[in-house]
């Protein structure tokens, strides 16, 4: 019988004996050794983002932890990063409350759910959106220029999303604290 190192006697040690000989699943303890940092934390250690404002970073470089950053934001909308040819935003969704029924003629949109489920609709007309299934946490939806749309919260917390338009969308340094206010910013804008 091997002797197990002392290490693995101290209960706060975050790693168990057999993680080190399963190269296959633990890849980062091929050395047999743990790194210094447990794995999860590298993007963290990484990342530009230090918890600092949300708010559109415009067209200068960022690197930033987008799962954080969704998580983090409790607006309707905020643009995160607008740059020539497409942007990113993030959203905070309401128990009970959606997106909104609507359709852009001229750009593809991706959404990322990173906490959360929804109900996912969409069709050729507002009348009819024959394309209706349930998205949860860590699902992606492509919706293509011209289909129209909606994404609405249909779990008990918060729907929490990510969304790449391109082209961009909405202008530079969009912030809607609620639906309504994007509503009403949305009937200002002359098509």
């Amino acid at each position: 019988m091997h002797a197990v190192p002392q290490a693995f006697m101290n209960p706060t040690y975050p790693y168990y004996p057999w993680q080190l000989y399963q190269p296959y699943r633990y890849p980062h303890y091929v050395t047999g050794f743990p790194p210094v940092h447990p794995p999860y934390y590298v993007n963290e250690r990484f990342s530009s983002w230090h918890g600092t404002e949300i708010k559109d970073y415009g067209k200068e470089p960022l690197v930033i932890n987008i799962e954080q950053v969704t998580k983090q934001n409790n607006t309707y909308r905020t643009a995160l990063w607008t740059g020539e040819h497409f942007q990113v935003t993030v959203m905070s969704i309401p128990v009970g409350s959606d997106i909104g029924l609507e359709v852009h003629p001229n750009t593809d949109q991706f959404i990322r759910i990173e906490e959360g489920q929804g109900l996912v609709q969409m069709g050729d007309s507002r009348n009819n959106l024959d394309y209706q299934t349930e998205a949860y946490k860590d699902y992606a939806i492509m919706i293509p220029a011209g289909k129209w749309h909606n994404l609405t919260n249909t779990g008990n917390k918060p729907l929490k999303v990510y969304v790449i338009y391109a082209p961009p969308e909405h202008p530079f340094g969009t912030v809607h604290a609620t639906k309504a206010e994007a509503m009403a910013s949305h009937h200002q804008r002359s098509w």
